[in-house]
């Protein structure tokens, strides 16, 4: 399981594209956090906040899990702040407004059981 970090810069997402924390990996151990992603902003717009849609599946579901939505305005772990929470173990799509990070990412806070989880981010 690869552990991610913010030593190199992180990949941009624009409105409509897809960024996944996690492609079908095996579910990483307790307070791993997924890629991150920085959410740029036009020049010259008022920052009106984004509409974030993020999603988890699972192969070999987990009996409980926690995934946060994680949003901060400089890329650095300690910024990063709770967003969004799921503990649905089959999976679920949700849909967060008015986030006015400029950086996202999922994190795994806990789990138990499960093989592979897949979670992306859609700005």
């Amino acid at each position: 399981m690869p552990t991610y970090s913010s030593a190199n810069p992180p990949s941009s997402v624009f409105p409509g594209d897809v960024g996944f924390s996690w492609n079908n990996e095996a579910i990483p151990a307790d307070g791993t956090a997924g890629a991150q992603f920085a959410v740029p902003e036009p020049s010259g717009l008022a920052d009106q906040g984004h509409v974030v849609r993020w999603t988890s599946s699972f192969t070999g579901g987990p009996t409980a899990v926690n995934l946060r939505l994680q949003g901060a305005i400089a890329d650095m772990d300690s910024e990063y702040a709770d967003i969004d929470t799921s503990t649905n173990t089959a999976g679920e799509s949700r849909t967060v407004t008015g986030v006015r990070a400029r950086f996202v990412r999922i994190k795994k806070f806990s789990s138990t059981g499960g093989t592979n989880i897949t979670a992306k981010l859609i700005v």
